[in-house]
């Protein structure tokens, strides 16, 4: 299994963040008052842009959802492939 990293901030100050920028913030100087890279503002924007918090969590929810349903169709399939190996 991969680790993804983990941010440090949530889904909320993530929002407010780009909430900031919308609002007429130079995007240099919230990415220097958060500490954090411009990039990771973009990337940010590209993923969480015009969504409400509510939004944002169902969309963490979602995306745990999806995973785990992933998860669960690999062994699925590791299962399948080991029952023909076995049967012929």
């Amino acid at each position: 299994m991969t680790d993804i990293k983990k941010s440090r901030f949530g889904e909320e100050q993530i929002i407010g963040f780009l909430r900031q920028a919308e609002a007429g913030l130079a995007i240099k100087d919230g990415c220097r008052s958060g500490d954090f890279s411009s990039a990771t503002f973009y990337k940010w924007r590209a993923k969480f842009g015009g969504m409400q918090v509510s939004e944002a969590q169902r969309l963490r929810e979602l995306d745990a959802e999806s995973a785990k349903l992933e998860r669960l169709l690999a062994e699925a399939h590791l299962d399948m492939h080991a029952l023909k190996s076995v049967w012929g």
